[in-house]
């Protein structure tokens, strides 16, 4: 039971598009990301998931729509939604997400960029 300061932890890794876990609060987890560049179109079945925006912004796409999530917002995909996350103009965004231990990274889609351990840091 100690405080996680946040930007400690992100100087901890570098790569993108790999969320590391943080904390665990019941059968939820904490984890940071850097993301740079588009996601994989995809949606999580049974869980929602939560992207506060750390550094940078988010532009949160939808089939009819895009969200723009700045520095110090957030945002919740529910469960069953498609979305692909982005970045524009180079931009590495930092983000803490919240979501389920049994949330799968590209939900049912198999991607380059589908990460199915994350590291603990």
């Amino acid at each position: 039971m100690k405080p996680i300061n946040l930007k400690e932890k992100h100087q901890k890794f570098t790569n993108q598009w790999h969320p590391h876990q943080i904390a665990v609060v019941d059968n939820m987890q904490v984890l940071l990301a850097k993301i740079k560049g588009e996601f994989v179109w995809h949606s999580h079945k049974n869980e929602d998931e939560l992207f506060q925006v750390l550094k940078g912004t988010l532009y949160m796409q939808f089939r009819d729509r895009t969200e723009i999530v700045k520095e110090g917002e957030i945002i919740v995909v529910p469960k069953g939604v498609e979305h692909c996350p982005k970045t524009e103009n180079n931009e590495v965004v930092e983000l803490l997400l919240f979501e389920k231990l049994s949330t799968a990274h590209t939900g049912t889609v198999v991607h380059k960029k589908t990460q199915t351990m994350y590291p603990k840091i």
